[in-house]
């Protein structure tokens, strides 16, 4: 099972634990699961037999995918199956938590020769990289020990890491770290680098099974993988699709704000369902690359539209680390739509800044 950092905690098992700062506990566990975004469109008017939905879990989430005006030939078992055999394939390549995966051999690949990797995981590396370096190292997919050491990766948890341990663990991180090699295999500098894939692999699985409906010529269709969504053509309504951004609240699910796409991918990410409390002090799992620490600013959420589904589950990541003035610097620069949701200094009141590429899918 390969679980996202960016919606899933690592292991509700761990609902309570005892450690040395006292009473350790999971905020959230019955929402923890829920994405981000919700699709809002109704059938009215149109024939059940028009439209096609399954559901089901992958990737250590849910996912939903819709088609509109499916072929005859295509039923809710033969969509079941496409879509499971795509998100079956990135689990086995990209999932940390299974022992036999690709990046899992990556990770224990203990030299620093070139380790021979798939096209799809070579792609997905040379996305990361790219966010990366426009980042300055915001996204880092190197920040797997530190993902890990604070509870929010593959490993049992049992407490906060210490600052000795969390200086020990940074000398092992760093995107620069790692080198793609010409021929398609990837080079580690050092033998106990470890990679995690989850915050750009979802998105990645999305555009691979919007991929696949394409090649078998479905062209109406909206693929969903625990809130990451992907559209093309008109939804079941005759108009674009409707996205809900969630507000970003702690209890309940609230709609902040509605997106309407024909086209493209919507990824967001947020802190407010994925954090953890020990001794009165909130750790989000959003971890900071440079610093090692869970990031502490103020925004809640970020949302990015972006023709790449991976692309824009990337950027999402980089700029909740980024913070505000810094995330808006990086949207203006690579000239990215986004949708920040700030905290206020009051509890339950939300600044919203976004891009004009942005505000123009935005539903008034």
């Amino acid at each position: 099972m390969m679980t996202s950092g960016k919606h899933i905690a690592a292991g509700i098992s761990q609902a309570e634990r005892p450690g040395r700062t006292g009473r350790f506990f999971r905020l959230f566990l019955l929402v923890l699961l829920w994405p981000t975004m919700m699709v809002l469109f109704t059938a009215c008017g149109t024939s059940a037999s028009a439209k096609i939905t399954v559901t089901g879990e992958a990737l250590g989430t849910f996912y939903t995918i819709t088609l509109i005006a499916p072929p005859d030939r295509m039923d809710e078992v033969a969509v079941k199956r496409l879509a499971e055999d795509v998100l079956d394939e990135v689990n086995r390549l990209m999932s940390t938590y299974r022992d036999d995966s690709e990046l899992s051999r990556f990770n224990r690949h203990a030299e620093a020769t070139p380790f021979p990797v798939t096209e799809a995981t070579f792609t997905v590396f040379q996305m990361a990289q790219v966010i990366s370096e426009q980042s300055g190292g915001a996204f880092d997919v190197t920040v797997g020990p530190l993902v890990n050491a604070w509870g929010f990766g593959s490993d049992t948890f049992e407490e906060p890491p210490e600052d000795r341990e969390i200086a020990s663990l940074l000398e092992r991180v760093g995107y620069q770290k790692i080198t793609l090699q010409p021929d398609g295999s990837i080079r580690k500098a050092r033998p106990d680098i470890y990679c995690d894939l989850s915050a750009i692999a979802k998105g990645y699985a999305v555009d691979a099974v919007a991929e696949r409906l394409e090649s078998v010529g479905i062209s109406r269709y909206m693929v969903e993988v625990g809130g990451e969504i992907r559209v093309a053509g008109l939804s079941v309504t005759g108009k674009a699709w409707q996205l809900g951004i969630e507000e970003p609240v702690y209890e309940g699910r609230k709609l902040h704000a509605i997106v309407q796409m024909g086209a493209g991918a919507l990824a967001t990410s947020g802190n407010y369902r994925n954090m953890y409390e020990v001794d009165g002090k909130l750790f989000a799992h959003t971890i900071d690359p440079h610093s090692g620490y869970p990031t502490r600013h103020q925004v809640a959420s970020a949302s990015v539209i972006h023709e790449s589904c991976a692309m824009a589950d990337g950027y999402a990541t980089a700029l909740m680390a980024l913070g505000k003035d810094k995330a808006l610097a990086l949207a203006q620069k690579e000239n990215l739509a986004v949708m920040l949701i700030v905290a206020g200094e009051e509890s339950g009141i939300f600044e919203t800044v976004a891009t004009d590429g942005f505000t123009r899918y935005l539903q008034d």
